[in-house]
């Protein structure tokens, strides 16, 4: 699991209206350091020239800084001169390569613009100042080139888009002994034999596109390469929407042609304002990438900062800690960085021969006391009537004690059926311990609707000798709306200055907060959808999000998990997030990534299919466990390492 967050400062590049060659856009930034400078080559097109087709056209700019974000001193740096590039020269890549920088961009030669056209080229500078020599590169169709900082195996070794505007494209490796080779078209001639045993296939549908996005960086797990991955470029049958996205790949040290991982999904898609409204919507594209070590030396603290495009039109920088997105890619340790199922899963399943629980057993919440974990999961019975029932594990995942009856039910009028057949009853029970009594949260529907949530409690007492009184059900939610997914944060917090007692509840397709004086809820009830988080757009939550388990208070903050549903699938997955202590309003981190999603078959076929969906979690020996429905129709449990889990959260966050 990871986070990336984008710079404050974004956009860190904008055109400038008082330089005629980038009075249109500037985007698509290489960055190279050079002692204590940083050096960025961007696209910039310029103000529109009536006398002149085509009216805008590409060069290459070049800036300086000594933080990595504030480019002053920008000068053309690459202007068309030669044939080959005449129409514009765009998407420049840099690589500092024994005693040169070499600068490859996508040459343009004609007009409207072709594939035959559409090539690559190199400028060669010693020092940044001036451009020594250019050479056109490919005598195809072919963009987004870079070469590797160093001789692979004693090999100069590039990687590029082949065939960009000949679908579909292609990541492809060329290796030579010479760098003049590079522009020798008798080696691309030799090179272009055998194609496909140069070519590395990332695309994971035949509808995407993919191109070469930054210059790959050498880390001690491989190359490091961070690439341009679109979804759906090529209509599919589905007709899903178009997400540009940015992901990364591990190429083996000695081998580019070998991936050793990869991102299982974006790390950045367009969300921001600047990145959906531009030149080109809905774009973002990687160029551009430089690891910052940590200023203290400490382990797992370099920093891998990403500069990209935003829609065509400005420049940002987001970033990530390297060690948490390395170890989430690579077989080897990625089953840390995301939860492990149970080998016993699932634990709990239906029992036909119990009416209650003849047809789902699912979404539990749990609460540990004397080294018991107590399970409290959602039942439904086969005329669709949702109950509370309990089990009991020492170790949290054995089950040893399982009851045979429900110990709560729909009693009130408000979650009695009144369509039969219909769903209805009590569903997915949230708990949280306050002092010396047990609330649980749940909602409450009749078949009708909408759905609300009720509130019941019992004394630990009570619970704990299996006596189930529970209190008489309050609705807590207002009449008239979707509310549902709600929990009591297990201690006061001081909100609004004064202390008080906070719930999460989700209002629609947003997870709510709301402050109550007391837990007399025939008196305080939730009158507040202070949102703390919606879907983020173009995302895996990008649909609705609503929590899982009532949140656990860590010294950096309350650690909640949250389910997410994208608008292209019905797929339930988890993330993450860190909220204040004091305030739980504010969010101090989101997890980029879902670290938990349906694998299993348990897990994707059910009542409803490819659904996880967490109700409990619980800390036990530094780790921590959550339990959850598998397709609305059985309890499964798994586990992270906590530290894990904090780790990728407080990367950022300000002690």
């Amino acid at each position: 699991m990871y986070v990336v967050k984008r710079s404050h400062h974004n956009p860190i590049l904008v055109p400038d209206k008082d330089h005629y060659w980038e009075d249109f856009a500037t985007f698509n930034m290489s960055v190279v350091k050079a002692g204590s400078m940083f050096y960025g080559v961007y696209r910039a097109i310029s103000a529109p020239d009536r006398l002149r087709t085509p009216e805008k056209i590409s060069i290459i700019g070049i800036g300086r800084c000594r933080d990595g974000v504030h480019f002053e001193e920008r000068v053309p740096f690459i202007i068309p001169q030669e044939d080959w590039e005449k129409y514009g020269c765009e998407d420049p890549r840099i690589t500092f390569f024994e005693g040169n920088y070499y600068i490859f961009y996508t040459a343009l030669s004609k007009y409207p613009f072709e594939a035959s056209g559409i090539k690559v080229a190199v400028a060669i500078s010693k020092d940044l100042k001036k451009i020594k020599e250019r050479h056109l590169v490919t005598p195809f169709n072919a963009k987004a080139m870079t070469l590797f900082p160093e001789r692979i195996t004693g090999k100069i070794t590039v990687l590029f888009s082949l065939n960009t505007d000949i679908p579909p494209a292609k990541i492809a490796v060329a290796q030579m002994d010479r760098i003049e080779d590079l522009w020798n078209p008798k080696f691309w001639e030799e090179w272009s034999k055998d194609v496909d045993k140069h070519v590395i296939d990332l695309k994971k549908s035949p509808y995407d596109h993919i191109e070469v996005g930054a210059p790959p960086i050498k880390t001690s797990y491989g190359w490091l390469l961070v690439y341009s991955h679109i979804q759906n470029y090529f209509s599919s049958p589905e007709n899903l929407d178009r997400i540009f996205g940015i992901e990364a790949v591990i190429l083996d040290l000695d081998n580019p042609l070998r991936v050793l991982g990869r991102t299982r999904g974006p790390l950045l898609v367009p969300r921001e304002s600047y990145e959906l409204l531009g030149h080109v919507p809905d774009v973002v594209f990687p160029t551009g990438a430089i690891i910052k070590k940590s200023a203290r030396g400490l382990p797992g603290g370099d920093t891998l900062y990403i500069y990209y495009g935003a829609a065509d039109m400005t420049n940002c920088v987001a970033h990530v800690n390297l060690h948490d997105l390395v170890r989430t890619m690579l077989p080897g340790w990625s089953s840390r960085y995301h939860f492990a199922r149970a080998a016993e899963n699932p634990i709990i399943t239906p029992d036909k021969t119990h009416q209650f629980e003849a047809k789902a057993t699912f979404n539990p919440a749990v609460i540990r006391i004397h080294h018991t974990t107590h399970i409290l999961y959602r039942t439904l019975s086969n005329d669709n009537t949702s109950y509370i029932g309990y089990a009991a594990s020492k170790d949290g995942v054995h089950i040893d004690e399982r009851l045979s009856e429900p110990i709560y039910g729909p009693r009130e009028d408000f979650e009695l059926k009144k369509i039969s057949g219909g769903n209805s009853g009590c569903e997915d029970p949230r708990v949280t311990k306050i002092g010396k009594v047990v609330y649980m949260c749940y909602t409450a529907f009749d078949g009708i609707g909408p759905p609300r949530v009720a509130v019941t409690s019992i004394t630990e007492k009570n619970f704990l000798r299996k006596n189930f009184i529970w209190e008489k059900p309050v609705l807590i939610t207002p009449v008239g709306f979707d509310d549902k997914d709600t929990c009591i944060f297990p201690e006061k917090v001081k909100g609004n200055n004064q202390s008080q007692y906070f719930i999460l509840h989700r209002v629609g397709n947003d997870l709510c907060g709301d402050y109550l004086k007391t837990l007399n809820f025939k008196k305080d009830t939730v009158k507040k959808c202070i949102r703390i988080i919606g879907p983020r757009i173009n995302s895996w939550d990008s649909s609705k999000v609503g929590i899982s388990a009532p949140p656990i208070k860590t010294k950096a903050g309350w650690l909640l998990l949250y389910h997410g549903v994208s608008k292209s699938h019905n797929t339930y997955r988890i993330g993450a997030i860190l909220l204040d202590l004091k305030d739980p309003t504010i969010v101090l981190a989101r997890t980029t990534d879902p670290i938990f999603e349906p694998q299993e078959l348990y897990e994707k076929v059910g009542v409803v299919n490819n659904v996880v969906f967490p109700c409990g979690m619980a800390v036990k020996d530094g780790l921590l466990y959550i339990y959850y429905g598998g397709a609305d129709t059985v309890v499964g449990v798994a586990t992270i390492e906590l530290d894990i889990v904090l780790g990728a959260l407080t990367r950022d966050v300000k002690k």
